[in-house]
C-alpha cells in the first residue's frame, strides 16, 4: 500500500506514540482488504464507548492512546455510553459501573473527541456532506450516512474509526469505491408504510434476505419516507442484514444514478406483518420496560410523545432515550417536563442496548426492531414489537 511522505511520518512515531499506534491499525486493515492507499476523512464516529461492552481491558486501550499523545485531527464523536451521564442514579446504574464509564469518557475528551453519546450524529452536529468520506463505526448511522446523505463510510469498528481520527486518514476501500457501491438486487415494495415502525419492520425483511449475500439493495415502490422512517429503516436494515448501504428510488441521492438490477423480489403486506409476529414473544401484562428511542429520537419524536403523555401516567419503567443536546432543545420546548409529569424518565446518553439493565426486567415493548433484536440477544428480554402510539398505551395500562 502506497503511503504519502506525510503518512510515513505518522508511521514512524515522530509525532507520538498514540499516533503511532493509529496508523499501524490502519496499514494493518489496509493490507488486509488490498487497499492501494490511504485517504482523507472529515469525520469520525467512534462506537465502543460503553462500559459494560469495554471493560477494563478496552479502558486500557484508550487510557493507553490518550497518555501518549492521542489528539483528534478531524471532528469526531461518539456513540452512546452505557448511562446517563447526569441522571444515572435515577435510573439505577450501580455507582461501579458509573466510575468506570466516566474513566472512559474521561480518556475520549482527553483526545479531543466531542462526548456527544449518541447513535444520530448527524441529528447533533456531525453532518456530512454529500461525497464526502468519513470513518464511522455505527452501524445505523453507517448506513443512514452512506444511504440518505450520499457520503462514504466502511462499517468500522470501534477501533478504526479513532485510529482514523487521530491521523485523519482511512484506506481505500470496500465502498469507498464507486464500484462498490452499485446495487444488485431489486426489491418492490408493495406494502402500506404509516409508521416510523413499519419501516424497522421492513428493514427486517429486506435485511434478512440480503444477510447471506450482503447484496446492495435497490427499493422500489416507497413513495415518501421522513427522517425519522429512513433512520429507523437504517437501524434495521444494519442490524439484520449486515447492509451499510442501500438505494431507495426517488428518496435516497444516489438512486437517480443506479440501474435497478434485474433480479427483483416483492415485499407484501404480509412479509411486515410476518415481521412485527416474529419480535413479539411477550404479552401485554409481562411488559415492565418501555423504551422508544432506538436510534436516538429526534426533536420532533420526542414532542409527538408528549403530546401521548400529556395529563397521563405511566404504570411501568419508560424511558425516552435521545442525545443530550436534543434534550435541551426539549427541555426548552416544554417536551421534557410534560413527559417527566407522566413519570417518564428520559435516558440522554444511551439506550437500552448498551446500558446494563440485563436482568433488572422481563418483556419490553418498543418501536425499534433494532432493540428487539438487541434485547433478545443481549439481555435476554421478551419484547413486544408495536407503532409508537402503541408503545405508550402499553406503559399506560
Amino acid at each position: 500500500m502506497f503511503l504519502t511522505p506525510e503518512e510515513m511520518d505518522l508511521l514512524s512515531g515522530s509525532q507520538g506514540r498514540a499516533t503511532q499506534k493509529a496508523m499501524q491499525i490502519l496499514v494493518a486493515l489496509g493490507e488486509i482488504y488490498g487497499a492501494k492507499r490511504m485517504i482523507p476523512v472529515t469525520s469520525a464516529q467512534i462506537a465502543g464507548v460503553s462500559y459494560d461492552n469495554l471493560g477494563e481491558a478496552g479502558l486500557q486501550f484508550l487510557a493507553e492512546l490518550a497518555e501518549g499523545g492521542g489528539r483528534v485531527r478531524v471532528p469526531t464523536t461518539l456513540n452512546p455510553a452505557g448511562m446517563d451521564i447526569e441522571n444515572w442514579r435515577a435510573l439505577g446504574i450501580p455507582p461501579d459501573f458509573a466510575e468506570g464509564q466516566e474513566r472512559v469518557l474521561n480518556a475520549y475528551s482527553r483526545m479531543g473527541v466531542t462526548l456527544t453519546c449518541t447513535c444520530t450524529p448527524y441529528l447533533t452536529g456531525n453532518l456530512p456532506k454529500y461525497g464526502e468520506h468519513l470513518a464511522w463505526s455505527e452501524s445505523s448511522a453507517v448506513c443512514y450516512a452512506n444511504s440518505v446523505i450520499g457520503a462514504r463510510t466502511n462499517r468500522e469498528g470501534g477501533p478504526s474509526a479513532l485510529a482514523a481520527s487521530l491521523t485523519g486518514r482511512t484506506p481505500e476501500y470496500g465502498i469507498h469505491l464507486p464500484e462498490n457501491r452499485i446495487p444488485n438486487l431489486t426489491f418492490q415494495v408493495e406494502a402500506r408504510l404509516v409508521d416510523s415502525s413499519d419501516f424497522g419492520a421492513l428493514g427486517k425483511v429486506i435485511g434478512e434476505q440480503i444477510a447471506a449475500t450482503k447484496s446492495i439493495p435497490f427499493i422500489q415502490g416507497v413513495e415518501s419516507a421522513t427522517l425519522e422512517e429512513l433512520k429507523s429503516f437504517c437501524a434495521s436494515l444494519a442490524t439484520y442484514g449486515g447492509s451499510a448501504l442501500f438505494h431507495m428510488q426517488g428518496i435516497t441521492p444516489d438512486a437517480s444514478t443506479c440501474i435497478p438490477p434485474g433480479e427483483q423480489l416483492t415485499i407484501n403486506q404480509s412479509d411486515l406483518e410476518k415481521a412485527y409476529t416474529s419480535l413479539t414473544d411477550a404479552a401485554g401484562d409481562e411488559v415492565d420496560f418501555i423504551s422508544l428511542g432506538c436510534p436516538h429520537l429526534s426533536l420532533g419524536e420526542i414532542e409527538r410523545i408528549s403530546h401521548l403523555l400529556e395529563g397521563k401516567h405511566v404504570k411501568r419503567e419508560f424511558w425516552v432515550t435521545t442525545a443530550r443536546a436534543t434534550k435541551l432543545l426539549a427541555d426548552r420546548l416544554g417536551y421534557t417536563q410534560i413527559i417527566e409529569a407522566a413519570g417518564a424518565k428520559f435516558a440522554a446518553d444511551t439506550c437500552c442496548v448498551v446500558a446494563p439493565i440485563k436482568g433488572r426486567f422481563t418483556a419490553m415493548a418498543t418501536d425499534s426492531a433494532k432493540a428487539c433484536y438487541y434485547a433478545a440477544a443481549k439481555n435476554k428480554f421478551k419484547t413486544i414489537f408495536l407503532p409508537v402510539e402503541k408503545v405508550v398505551q402499553q406503559a399506560l395500562i
